[in-house]
């Protein structure tokens, strides 16, 4: 087994006024030539979004991008005629192929908007692109980690262009969780979204992230209630 962690305090920040954001993977005006990725995953922004402000309309195109609200009203358009307000519990997949443009905003004019954006590398290039929100809340289950994103559909809600599983899961102090990956040649990276957790008997807290590879299987243990993301990819 290999694995990399990367702690909350050792992320990118920049305090924007309207938005402050944190990388934990190069991104933007934060460049760190150790941590560039992981695998196929490029991107993972912890953004939190001042009232009535947001991103106005900026491109894309050949990545799979996933947002996740935390707390608050995402509100998406785009130069497609895509146009939807998401809270958490839903989740936004866009898949940019060949170029899209879009915007994201908080909102509301009263609440601050916290989501995570995600991109993964895709495993096709220039295709049509595509937009969806998904209702994942049917899906998850208290003390199980849940997959509700994966490469062909299937029994999830979402998938991507990509050999990629995303699950969550919300846990009570105790629980133990064993995370089995889906195909040889992918990793695992683990983000906290709340609480304390041990993988593989590594103390993960709040935002810390852990990226797990060479291994058929990973052990989670939820130290106090916790609230965890796992993102699997390629990493070969």
């Amino acid at each position: 087994m290999k694995y990399i962690v990367d702690k909350a305090e050792t992320r990118g920040y920049f305090d924007h006024g309207w938005l402050k954001t944190y990388h934990t993977f190069s991104f933007a005006d934060y460049y760190n030539p150790g941590r560039m990725q992981f695998g196929a995953l490029r991107v993972l922004n912890d953004d939190t979004v001042a009232p009535g402000k947001g991103f106005g309309m900026h491109p894309h195109n050949n990545m799979e991008v996933v947002s996740i609200p935390l707390q608050g009203y995402l509100r998406h358009g785009d130069n497609v005629k895509n146009e939807r307000t998401i809270t958490p519990g839903e989740i936004q997949v866009m898949s940019t192929g060949s170029g899209m443009f879009h915007s994201e905003y908080n909102g509301s004019m009263t609440e601050v908007l916290k989501f995570l954006q995600i991109w993964v590398v895709p495993g096709v290039r220039n295709t049509e692109p595509k937009y969806h929100n998904y209702d994942i809340r049917p899906f998850l289950k208290h003390n199980e980690l849940c997959t509700f994103i994966s490469p062909e559909g299937g029994e999830t809600p979402a998938h991507l262009l990509q050999d990629a599983w995303f699950s969550m899961g919300t846990f009570d102090a105790g629980q133990e969780i064993t995370y089995r990956l889906n195909k040889k040649n992918t990793g695992v990276y683990i983000f906290v979204l709340e609480g304390s957790i041990n993988v593989q008997d590594v103390p993960l807290s709040r935002r810390d992230g852990i990226g797990v590879w060479e291994v058929e299987e990973t052990l989670i243990r939820s130290v106090s209630g916790s609230s965890v993301l796992a993102i699997e990819v390629p990493v070969e």
